[in-house]
């Protein structure tokens, strides 16, 4: 996890926001997944190979994600890495997202407590 605020992503084309939660499980990661699926998935782009030079190859992402500080440990950036079919991505943990009550706790679907998780994402997409 990267707390730095160095660029990754010089010349941005745009920049995607999106939020994603667990209602039950208390999953960091399912979370951000959804969040940062939500961010890109209305998204085609065609023309990165005119775009950007070196084409898909050379395309690069900034992934923010606030997350509650209580579940960042449990956070998997190589799961939620998966979310991007391609591009160079740079990751950088925030304390945000929220913790809400799910109003209830259910075993069966690994519910340590009520906690719903949500985490918010901002993608940044660019060379």
């Amino acid at each position: 996890m990267s707390s730095e605020t160095t660029k990754h992503v010089e010349n941005v084309l745009f920049i995607e926001c999106g939020f994603g939660n667990d209602s039950h499980g208390q999953s960091a990661t399912k979370a951000a997944v959804r969040a940062c699926r939500n961010a890109i998935e209305f998204n085609s782009i065609p023309s990165i190979n005119r775009l950007v030079p070196g084409g898909y190859d050379a395309l690069k992402l900034d992934v923010l994600l606030a997350v509650p500080p209580k579940y960042q440990s449990t956070l998997d950036l190589e799961a939620v890495k998966q979310v991007f079919p391609y591009g160079a991505t740079k990751f950088t943990i925030q304390d945000g997202g929220m913790v809400a009550p799910s109003g209830i706790a259910i075993d069966s679907l690994g519910d340590t407590n009520d906690d719903m998780v949500v985490v918010c994402a901002s993608v940044t997409v660019g060379y």
